[in-house]
């Protein structure tokens, strides 16, 4: 066990506490990465765990006010609940607005929910560089819930599969065009598609969309971690509240599947051992970036790639043989 002052506090579901630890894992200060790897190996011991729940969905399809509406739902039930809310990181400036607060006023107020939102930093994935890092503390805090949005669909979107229980995806009521436009491997891993905005005006599209995906999601292959009927595709609507409790049921249903069935267990293992590896990959990299000499033959091997004299792969052995040699 570490002499970590957060370490207590951390336990005790102390709110600043844990938005403390978050920037102390975000940080990229060597001794406060060695701060933090000693912290969050010291709340293992505490073995608490969270349901981790992937949100992702199309821009504009109504993430924040899902997110409020299903959190409000939540923390009525008497449950913790934290938002992991990533922004995008400008690829120019670096910059990101992190405005998720702002769209979710009244669950920001909410005593039982916590809400951080984190820049992407141009990380693949749609999640930020220690999303999986800030969810192993809202679970040592005694989170019973932790919603992860990401920045939007696309096809490197996938790893946020790698950190949660179950991945969702919101979609807005649409035609076939929406249906070709997602991409198949981000519906492979969906657990549950909800079509929001399935009310008023658009309540009768969103039921006609629930079908298509209901459709799509049978032609896919069943997978093993998965009861019949999943997955499953459901209307719901953030402004009236409508399905979402089904939703919630669904989920818990699911959870409870994968729990008695062993699934749970080996999922989580699997994932712990990918993000050892990926830790591995990044430290590795970090190391030979330091280096004085491997940073100065990567910029002399970038210029002779961006003067046309090498071609991209070429130039990439021989750094790698250079690697080897040194």
């Amino acid at each position: 066990m570490t002499d970590d002052p957060l370490l207590a506090p951390l336990l005790a579901g102390d709110r600043r506490a844990l938005s403390r630890a978050i920037t102390l894992v975000e940080s990229t200060r060597a001794d406060h990465r060695a701060r933090a790897a000693a912290l969050l190996d010291a709340l293992r011991s505490a073995g608490r765990e969270a349901l981790r729940i992937g949100l992702s969905g199309t821009p504009g399809v109504g993430k924040s006010t899902f997110i409020e509406a299903f959190g409000l739902k939540l923390t009525g039930e008497g449950k913790r609940v934290a938002v992991l809310a990533v922004d995008p990181s400008s690829t120019r400036t670096g910059g990101s607005i992190l405005g998720d607060k702002t769209r979710m006023e009244r669950l920001s107020r909410d005593p039982r929910a916590f809400i951080r939102p984190s820049p992407s930093a141009a990380h693949l994935g749609g999640v930020a560089r220690r999303t999986r890092e800030a969810v192993s503390l809202c679970e040592a805090s005694g989170v019973d819930v932790v919603l992860i949005e990401t920045v939007g669909v696309g096809q490197s979107e996938t790893m946020v599969a790698g950190m949660c229980d179950l991945f969702t995806l919101l979609l807005a009521p649409a035609g076939g065009d929406e249906l070709q436009g997602v991409k198949r491997g981000i519906m492979e891993i969906a657990d549950l598609i909800l079509v929001n905005k399935a009310d008023g005006e658009l309540k009768s599209a969103a039921t006609r969309t629930v079908a298509d995906y209901a459709g799509a999601l049978r032609l896919l292959r069943k997978r093993p971690q998965d009861p019949q009927g999943f997955p499953k595709a459901l209307p719901v609507s953030a402004v009236t509240g409508e399905g979402l409790d089904r939703a919630w049921e669904e989920m818990q249903t699911l959870t409870a599947w994968r729990r008695e069935s062993g699934h749970w267990e080996a999922n989580r293992a699997a994932q712990a051992s990918h993000w050892f590896a990926e830790q591995v990959r990044e430290g590795l990299l970090a190391r030979l970036e330091r280096d004085p000499q491997v940073r100065a033959r990567m910029t002399e091997l970038a210029e002779a790639v961006a003067a046309g004299e090498r071609a991209p792969e070429a130039a990439a052995a021989e750094m790698l043989e250079t690697m080897k040699a040194g």
